[in-house]
Parts: C-alpha cells; structure tokens; sequence
C-alpha cells in the first residue's frame, strides 16, 4: 500500500497530477478543492494517498490531510459511492464540511456534490453517522494537518554539490481549519467524558462549530451543552 507521496509537481491536468519522486512518476487523482490548492509545476508536494485496486485498475488518489483520506476511505463503504463521487463530495464540503453534515445527518450538504442523488446522500448520512466522532477524534491528534514536505535535496537523485548541514526548521503554525478541528475533537471529548453518546456529542460539536466560527474549545463545549440541554 503507497499511503505518502511526496516529490516534485511535474504537471498538472484537470483532475490529477504527475508526481516525479526521485526519477520515478506518480499520477494521483486528486478532488477540485485539493488540486487548486496544490502548487505549480516544479515545485514540493506531498500528498496522502489511497491506492484503489482492481482487476484491470490501479490508481492512487491524494488528499491534503489523514481526517480526508479517512472520510474517502469511509464514503467508499457505502453502496453507490465510488471514487469519483468520494472526491466530489470531498471537493464540496472538504474534509470538516464532510465531518459537519455526517454528524448533523444534513443529507442535503451531501447532496450538493456533483453526482449525488438524494438516495445516496441519505445512506451516506445514516451509514456513517456513528463514525463522525473516531474522524472528528482523529483530527485533534494532528490528522488534520498536511504532510511534511520533501526537501529540496531529497527530490533528485544525485546531488549537485556534496550536501551540508541544513538549520532547523521552525514548525509551521496551525491553520484556522487545524485549530477549529483540534477545538472540535477537545469539546467531542469532553462531551463523552460527560456521557454523553458519541453520535449525540458529534451532532453537538458540530452543530456548535457551525455557529460559533472560530470558537476556542471552552466555547465550544458551552455552546454544545446548551445544544444538549433539555428543552423546557
């Protein structure tokens, strides 16, 4: 299994990219919302992948962090969603959209993907509704951040010049998208620690998330407990 690419951007076509690592080229099929965000030709990348396998097929797909290879992997276990639509829904909401509407059972967010019918929204929802909290879990523990890139040195392979001690790096600070989700996994913790039921917590926290941008973790399991309160 190839669960990591990362190399130099060779080129770039609608729906995937060639990946030269070290003299040997990788095609990786990518959703719209991962390839715009991918640099140009020439430059580092790096990519999770998932490594489909058929009879008469191998083909890799990439994704920015672990929490969408994770939900790619999920979407493929229900019955209609193939790759392409797995990569549609994922090129619409992203990773944290995915995460957001699976929890709330919102079936029209995934209905909104290109392909996706109301049928297949509804089973993706009820399919997967009790797996929402183990990826929102898995996004505050650094899933959610993308992959380290190559070095320069590491993306040939001979080097023109004997190489030398490179300074360290300094850590990159997080995203807004990475904070939200490592706030939303801490709340959805918390919550169960409550006793709360990890589905129930989900829909909170995600619910919570939606309508408070940007809250930090305390704000976020005060919002959700008020979700969770029993209406008068």
């Amino acid at each position: 299994m190839i669960g990591r690419i990362a190399g130099r951007l060779d080129y770039r076509a609608d729906d995937h990219v060639l990946i030269d690592v070290k003299g040997v080229g990788y095609l990786v099929y990518c959703s719209d919302r991962t390839m715009a965000a991918l640099p140009g030709p020439g430059e580092a990348v790096a990519l999770y992948t998932d490594l489909l396998v058929r009879e008469d097929l191998l083909q890799l797909f990439g994704f920015p962090t672990l929490v969408e290879k994770e939900w790619h992997r999920l979407l493929m276990t229900v019955q209609g969603v193939g790759a392409k639509a797995s990569l549609a829904i994922l090129g619409t909401l992203g990773a944290e959209g995915v995460s957001r509407a699976i929890a709330l059972g919102d079936a029209n967010a995934i209905k909104a993907a290109k392909g996706i019918g109301p049928k297949t929204a509804q089973r993706v929802v009820i399919e997967l509704k009790d797996k929402a909290p183990s990826v929102m879990a898995l996004a505050g523990r650094g899933a959610a951040a993308a992959p380290a890139m190559p070095d320069a040195d590491d993306m040939v392979i001979e080097p023109a010049e004997p190489a030398t001690a490179k300074p360290a790096r300094k850590p990159a600070a997080p995203s807004a998208a990475q904070a939200s989700a490592a706030a939303q996994s801490e709340a959805l913790s918390a919550l169960s620690n409550l006793g709360y039921a990890p589905s129930e917590a989900a829909a909170a926290v995600a619910q919570a998330a939606q309508e408070n941008e940007g809250a930090d973790t305390s704000a976020l399991i005060r919002a959700a407990l008020r979700l969770l309160a029993p209406k008068q």
